[in-house]
């Protein structure tokens, strides 16, 4: 009987928690800074976005700017110089394609400095928000999960209390990337704006919150600790004593306009050693594998695939090709996979690993396949 409770328990606060958190991944722009809109151009590539910067105008055109960064600025409305809020979406023109109906209605020379006689740019290279408002900034009194976002450098070393949805290790995909400080990193999350927590487990008296599954995602945290930045990313610095329950938030959300939030972009591998063709490997060599974004490991299963080549065997006049067995270990701090061989590889002869789209991300957007082929060489 009392079985049979705590499961009732469990079930209704999985089903409790859903719409909150289906609700926060879905209601806003995402508020964040231009280090990270640098830092991560691919991500933030269409959403609707909120940042803080100072505006400049010249006859070149618009740009918001602070200590870290500066883009370019497109605005049909008034862009008043000095410390503004800006509104508006993101673009990687490197991620876009020529004729997208987008850029129509720009000269593309004129505001993105692309010839279009040329190369079209890289990912990354060429970058611009397209503002639906630009208004006055007031700068924020306290720290919250949404001020740290937008000023992170006014915060930067300090010591603060902040409270948030717990959101596990980015289950919703709510930041780029994490700073994979320690195995315990996880995030929490507000209406419009997320921040990693390191240096302690989401644990404390009546608690104990899971890093990899949803069902504890309706929890709110009130969390103590100190602001760092790096890399595009925000985190709090957490010590002993420093999570506890909390409540949600009463006040209606600062930004209720309905938009259009693009999906995060799928996950890919980043890294790998060995690296692809590579030759002479080490007979005794294991395999490492770097995603952009955190996978969830319980996909990996049936969705890996080692072998020596058939064609190799054939060549060889040998009757079967030999297996490759081995082990895998993923960390999720670093995004990193690692194979481990069980048995002695075949010297001479050719791995290829194989991933396929059924490994998903952890907001379960498939990883974009991906291939491995290296020669072995004959020295342990």
């Amino acid at each position: 009987m009392q079985r049979t409770l705590v499961g009732l328990a469990l079930l209704v606060a999985a089903l409790t928690a859903l719409p909150a958190a289906v609700s926060a991944q879905t209601a806003t722009r995402r508020s964040t800074n231009l280090a990270s809109l640098a830092a991560y151009p691919g991500f933030y590539h269409g959403r609707p976005i909120l940042i803080v910067g100072t505006v400049t105008t010249t006859e070149a055109g618009s740009r918001v700017a602070d200590d870290n960064a500066s883009i370019r600025l497109l605005s049909k409305g008034p862009t008043p110089d000095g410390l503004d809020e800006v509104r508006g979406e993101f673009w990687d023109i490197g991620r876009m394609k020529p004729d997208d109906p987008q850029l129509s209605t720009y000269d593309l020379k004129r505001t993105f400095n692309i010839d279009q006689t040329g190369s079209w740019p890289r990912p990354g290279e060429v970058t611009a928000i397209i503002a639906t408002s630009v208004t006055r900034a007031q700068l924020p009194p306290n720290a919250s999960i949404r001020s740290i976002a937008l000023h992170p450098t006014r915060f930067l070393d300090q010591k603060v209390t902040i409270t948030g949805q717990f959101g596990g290790r980015n289950l919703f995909g709510d930041l780029p990337d994490s700073p994979g400080k320690s195995r315990y990193d996880f995030v929490v999350r507000s209406v419009d704006a997320a921040i990693w927590i390191s240096g302690a487990q989401p644990k404390g008296k009546g608690f104990n919150l899971s890093l990899d599954a949803r069902l504890d995602t309706g929890r709110w945290l009130e969390i103590t600790g100190t602001v760092k930045t790096g890399r595009g990313l925000e985190w709090l610095e957490v010590g002993e004593n420093g999570i506890q329950l909390g409540k949600a938030p009463t006040e209606a959300p600062v930004d209720t306009e309905p938009i259009r939030v693009s999906a995060a972009p799928p996950p890919e591998v980043i890294f790998s050693a060995p690296t692809q063709d590579e030759t002479d490997v080490s007979m005794s060599t294991s395999v490492r594998i770097q995603f952009s974004r955190e996978i969830d490991p319980s996909t990996i299963r049936g969705n890996l695939r080692v072998r020596y080549l058939d064609a190799q065997t054939a060549e060889r006049g040998e009757p079967t090709t030999p297996t490759a067995e081995f082990t895998t270990q993923y960390t999720g701090a670093s995004r990193m996979l690692e194979l481990k061989f069980t048995k002695p590889l075949e010297r001479f002869r050719t791995i290829r690993i194989e991933l396929g789209e059924g490994i998903l991300g952890t907001d379960k957007q498939p990883l974009k396949p991906w291939t491995l082929s290296f020669d072995l060489g004959g020295a342990q």
